[in-house]
């Protein structure tokens, strides 16, 4: 099971202290206490792995090195250990405490979340003409301590949609290596699917449901990842004995979460087509070409239909 929402703990790694020291060498006496090491940054980072969330399940603190502290002969002790985050692009990391969000949008996008501490300097700093053997120094301040919620918004450029075991993970998987897994579920399922196409991603949004808009099944956990898709296309199952049906209460739900989601570029498949003969085919895309004209009969046995698809699909591509 994917992991798409978490709260972790993060804090920045404490600076090191200052050092009080002196020199006893000839010609060189005096403060020679070092500056400690600053604490180690913690970071975010984008990967393309959609569960790489997984790992804070039941890791919930993370915190970065300390800095070290100073050393005689003003060496400087050695800066702390950085962390950083490794989260799937699309992640946004809510700030709880400065109530600041930081989006994760590409690969290798790399983004400070909290500040390692400030490193103590020593006592040579605060020598003087009325102070040749200073005995103060500093310590290390903390480094930043803050909550995050870490929540994953998909970036695809394709969502499939549509009520449970309407067909879509299969198509997914006739159209790229998704190897996702199929049944006929009359409920939805845990996680979406992400197939590569060519370079362009495509997603197995799992079955909406009636009722998703407000918090029914598995709500608007699903619906969240439609948001930054930029085309939809609507699955309706052959098997089903009202496809304007089962498309309205789909695109009501759309309407009732966000308009903007509604209003999305879409392609309806009636799916399945080799379950019903070829004159109720016709008959149900004509029906169905009264909601949306962008309307195409698919199955995942008919190579003929498959290409089909691949030619909106290729048409999508090279219009990124």
């Amino acid at each position: 099971m994917i992991v798409d929402e978490i709260r972790i703990q993060i804090k920045g790694g404490k600076g090191g202290d200052g050092l009080v020291a002196f020199s006893k060498i000839k010609n060189e006496k005096g403060p020679k206490g070092g500056d400690g090491g600053h604490g180690g940054n913690v970071y975010v980072e984008g990967v393309s792995n959609l569960s790489a969330l997984n790992k804070f399940r039941h890791k919930k603190e993370f915190f970065a090195g300390d800095g070290v502290d100073g050393k005689t002969r003003l060496l400087e002790g050695a800066r702390g250990e950085e962390l950083i985050l490794k989260v799937p692009v699309g992640t946004i990391a809510h700030n709880l405490d400065s109530e600041r969000d930081f989006e994760v949008m590409e690969v290798g996008e790399k983004i400070l979340l909290a500040k390692g501490g400030r490193r103590g300097r020593g006592n040579w700093h605060f020598r003087s003409s009325t102070n040749t053997t200073p005995m103060e120094c500093e310590d290390g301040k903390e480094g930043q301590l803050f909550n995050f919620f870490l929540e994953l918004k998909m970036i695809a450029d394709v969502g499939f949609i549509g009520l449970p075991s309407a067909g879509k993970s299969s198509l997914l998987n006739a159209l790229t290596k998704a190897n996702a897994k199929t049944a006929a579920y009359h409920f939805t399922t845990l996680e979406p699917n992400l197939g590569d196409y060519y370079g362009m991603i495509l997603a197995d949004i799992p079955g909406l449901i009636e009722g998703a808009s407000l918090g029914k099944g598995l709500g608007m956990k699903f619906l969240r990842h439609i948001k930054r898709t930029k085309i939809l296309i609507h699955c309706i199952s052959s098997e089903s004995l009202n496809q304007k049906k089962d498309y309205q209460i789909i695109k009501n739900e759309l309407k009732e979460y966000e308009t903007a989601i509604a209003q999305k570029k879409e392609y309806i498949f009636l799916t399945k087509t080799d379950l019903i003969d070829e004159k109720e085919v016709t008959k149900r895309v004509r029906e169905l070409k009264k909601i949306s004209p962008n309307v195409i009969p698919v199955s995942i046995y008919d190579e003929n239909s498959l290409d089909e698809v691949r030619k909106i699909l290729n048409k999508i591509k090279d219009k990124r």
